[in-house]
């Protein structure tokens, strides 16, 4: 019964001895999560831009070493959590052997006490496990986040310079079509002229040969030859004059 005894008693040394240091590392497990929720609290910085640009420039040696160090906390306390899990399963037993014989209501008190104890710690490491892991994914989003704004702002000038030379280069490209189109209906008024030119070529020949015939119609044609001159000359005038004005607007 005295071993019985010393057994009890071991136990409760090895229980309490974990749950302090079980109880040192959530107090440092929470410190580290404080201290990781306040370095990457962006919402509460009052500029914007400068929050960004000097989470840019930190050095990454610093994130990594706090990630590494959540691991390596993380994994201690469960190891401890599952230590003094096994050890209140051992005192469990201790307690059910022992009430076969003598039921004692102290055992069974002090085993709930450490059984509590361990529910509240366990609560306490994975609320705290919970919130750091969602600051360290919003830490992430934030980071691509702030990748593709000072991607876009380094490449935004040169994009603004490549937009005004394609600009640019449709507006050649279009002063071009414009002198392409004046140059070809130019061409089709000169062949349509030629092409009447030739018409009236051929009248004319055929109203001499009649003048000569007759003296009258002779007269006629003096006057159709003259008003012939006319037309052209009017003609003349307003081809040159469309001709200055489409060179003074292309070259405009």
């Amino acid at each position: 019964m005295a071993d019985m005894g010393n057994l009890w008693e071991d136990l409760r040394k090895q229980a309490r001895q974990l749950e302090n240091e079980i109880d040192l590392k959530l107090v440092s497990f929470s410190k580290l999560g404080t201290n990781y929720s306040s370095h990457n609290d962006y919402g509460s910085q009052p500029n914007e831009e400068h929050t960004l640009s000097k989470s840019e420039s930190a050095p990454l040696i610093n994130k990594s070493s706090s990630e590494h160090m959540f691991d390596t906390m993380a994994m201690e306390i469960e190891q401890l959590l599952s230590k003094l899990q096994d050890v209140n399963d051992r005192m469990s037993d201790y307690t059910q052997n022992i009430s076969m014989s003598s039921p004692s209501a102290a055992l069974l008190h002090t085993l709930q006490r450490h059984r509590d104890i361990l529910q509240d710690y366990s609560h306490e490491f994975h609320k705290t496990k919970a919130n750091i892991s969602a600051i360290r994914e919003r830490e992430d989003l934030l980071g691509s986040v702030r990748r593709d704004i000072s991607a876009y702002k380094n490449s935004s000038g040169l994009n603004r310079r490549t937009d005004m030379y394609l600009k640019e280069h449709d507006h050649i490209r279009s002063s071009e079509k414009m002198i392409d189109d004046q140059i070809s209906i130019a061409i089709a008024t000169k062949e349509n002229l030629q092409s009447q030119r030739k018409v009236l070529g051929t009248i004319t020949q055929k109203m001499n040969s009649l003048a000569n015939r007759f003296p009258l119609i002779n007269t006629l044609m003096q006057k159709i030859n003259l008003r012939k001159r006319r037309d052209t000359i009017i003609l003349a005038s307003v081809i040159a004059t469309c001709v200055i004005v489409l060179l003074l607007y292309a070259f405009h």
